[in-house]
């Protein structure tokens, strides 16, 4: 699923030392990954490389066997919104829209997950009610205004827009650092769930090590780059 190899990022050219740099890194398909390691130590970097909103410095950033590194941005652009669901720290979800539009518009802009999200049900709203619904968010709130939501309800928006369309990865960055323990723990179980359904990798990124237990497997990015 992901290969990087000798990746290095400097935001500037002349940076003496580069923000990060990672000799090896691979996640096999269907891996449920704990990203963890405090601020300032790479993982936004790491997430925006994955996800092609940047480019690495030297070496080879490959997911499904496409070199992000090769790309051109409007590429990357295309390869992310065919490939790979986000679930945002802040959810990034669109205040004017009802929770059903923000999940439709999560593959409103790639017909490989379009044609996906039709292979589990009829239409794209009833795919987006399925998903609602298995994350937990009831029937009641699906036409509301997103923003009257409580942040739990709009953290299952943000996971919900994330899957619908069966992406091959997931990112998820620090999604439940509004939540208390009971309900963190509650909520990734959800994920790993709708995980297994939709055959998705997920990458899951956050600097509170007490989730680690709940993950078949933990990367510490500190760890990963001083083994260079």
């Amino acid at each position: 699923m992901i290969n990087l190899t000798n990746v290095t990022f400097k935001w500037h050219k002349n940076d003496k030392a580069p923000t990060l740099s990672i000799s090896e890194l691979i996640i096999k398909k269907g891996q449920h990954v704990f990203l963890h390691g405090p601020s300032g130590s790479g993982k936004s970097t790491l997430l925006a490389l994955l996800g092609g909103i940047n480019t690495a410095t030297s070496g080879d950033v490959v997911i499904l066997s496409q070199n992000l590194n090769t790309q051109s941005n409007t590429k990357r652009d295309a390869f992310r919104a065919d490939h790979i669901g986000t679930i945002f720290q802040n959810f990034n979800l669109l205040p004017y829209l009802t929770p059903l539009e923000n999940v439709v518009l999560g593959c409103q802009f790639s017909k490989i997950r379009q044609r996906q999200a039709l292979k589990h049900s009829t239409t794209l709203t009833k795919e987006a009610k399925r998903l609602l619904n298995a994350l937990g968010l009831s029937e009641q709130q699906y036409n509301k205004n997103v923003a009257e939501l409580s942040t739990g309800q709009q953290q299952r928006v943000a996971a919900a827009r994330a899957f619908i369309g069966s992406p091959e990865l997931i990112i998820a960055d620090e999604p439940t650092s509004a939540l208390d323990t009971q309900n963190r723990e509650s909520f990734i179980k959800l994920l790993f769930e709708q995980a297994k359904y939709s055959n998705s990798t997920l990458m899951f990124v956050s600097h509170d090590e007490s989730l680690k237990p709940l993950f078949d497997r933990s990367v510490d990015l500190i760890s990963l780059q001083e083994q260079l």
